[in-house]
């Protein structure tokens, strides 16, 4: 069983940073492939980043790449999403997942653990 806890989120102006982090209780936190997810209100929970579980291996949508940064620290249980140049489009509810899969998965469904959810608005 793995806890996971987002925090960071927060009301920003277009153009603002944020970084959301995302700890996990336990001891095999090195053993999950790590997501990102977002959702807004009447859409679908999707894919913003993934991470294989060494941090060699990462994956971003389209509409992040060159703006979101994703990273994990095994040692402090903990996987971050640097989000920069953040657009009103971007705000939605931002939860984190964790995958026992071997390869990173870019969909919800084969995520086992996921956090609460931390909100992001981006005002324009």
């Amino acid at each position: 069983q793995v806890q996971l806890v987002e925090s960071g989120g927060g009301l920003v102006q277009a153009g603002d940073s944020l970084r959301l982090s995302c700890v996990a209780s336990g001891r095999t936190f090195s053993s999950y492939n790590m997501g990102w997810f977002r959702q807004a209100p009447g859409k679908e929970r999707d894919v913003v980043a993934a991470i294989s579980r060494s941090g060699g291996s990462t994956y971003y949508v389209d509409s992040v790449k060159g703006r979101f940064t994703i990273s994990r620290d095994n040692a402090k249980n903990t996987v971050y999403l640097q989000m920069n140049s953040l657009k009103p489009e971007d705000t939605a509810v931002y939860y984190c997942a964790a995958d026992r899969s071997i390869s990173i998965h870019t969909t919800a469904g084969p995520y086992d653990y996921w956090g609460q959810g931390t909100q992001v608005t981006v005002s324009s």
